[in-house]
């Protein structure tokens, strides 16, 4: 639960997660409406973006090392 005192921390929090200023608020909303399932809705959509684009980048990654292994002959990781 949030409390006034902790309200900047959740903010602060909200920011590094990647959160928009817009979600921000829309999440201090629900929280000021007693509403912590709507709350939730908007952290596990934000949660399955992030993770979307960790999924994406390790895509990226795979490619590159396969790039790697094609020019030096060897497993990436082993330069």
């Amino acid at each position: 639960m949030i409390t006034i005192g902790n309200r900047e921390s959740v903010i602060q929090n909200l920011e590094d997660a990647g959160c928009k200023n817009e979600m921000i608020q829309d999440f201090l909303g629900w929280f000021d409406k007693g509403q912590q399932a709507k709350q939730l809705e908007l952290l596990e959509h934000q949660r399955e973006y992030l993770l979307g684009r960790v999924h994406t980048d390790e895509k990226r990654i795979s490619c590159l090392d396969y790039l790697i292994y094609q020019i030096q002959g060897k497993p990436a990781g082993k330069r």
